[in-house]
């Protein structure tokens, strides 16, 4: 026998009675494993290869069919980070033992851009991104995400952001979105 029910019945078990205590310290090992350390700092020239694979892989995992929908090659994209983001915004790279693992584009108090590499989802990053968003726009931050986008706008919106209008990206995505804003109360 394996699995949970292996676990459950370990768990359990009249031999060692309730080990509650024993397993909510597993499940805080654990996170703590998951929490990592970084350093937020600005773009580097020699950001963009790391940076732009990152971004490439994030979309592909978080929306594989509509990435593939789309049918842009990554010279596509290392062509519009160039050319757009790095042009109109102000860049933050996250960095996980000198190596980025996210990203954040800004013009004032849009946020154009933010990504996180898929193997570091879900560890408070994304919350610190937009921690530094705030700083850098005290008053509100916007941003848009695609309709689609679930998990994104389950994060926006679990970290205070409302949507406010519901429209069509413009190219290249020309996709339905959502206008999500954040004010200071």
């Amino acid at each position: 026998m394996g699995g949970a029910n292996h676990l459950a019945q370990f768990i359990y078990s009249p031999r060692w009675g309730n080990l509650s205590k024993i397993v909510r310290a597993i499940v805080f090992e654990r996170e703590k494993q998951m929490s990592v350390d970084y350093v937020i700092r600005e773009y580097r020239d020699n950001d963009f290869d790391a940076v732009t694979i990152l971004w490439r892989i994030s979309r592909e995992k978080s929306l594989p069919e509509f990435q593939k929908a789309k049918g842009h090659f990554f010279y596509e994209d290392r062509d519009y980070f160039w050319s757009h983001v790095l042009e109109e915004n102000q860049v933050w790279v996250v960095e996980v033992n000198n190596r980025p693992v996210a990203f954040m584009a800004m013009n004032q108090e849009f946020v154009d851009q933010l990504y996180i590499h898929p193997d570091y989802w879900r560890q408070g990053i994304g919350n610190a991104l937009l921690n530094l968003a705030r700083e850098k726009s005290p008053e509100h931050v916007w941003l848009y995400t695609l309709q689609i986008n679930v998990n994104a706008r389950a994060f926006y919106e679990k970290n205070g952001f409302v949507a406010e209008k519901f429209g069509i990206s413009p190219a290249p995505e020309s996709e339905p979105d959502v206008e999500y804003h954040w004010r200071r109360k």
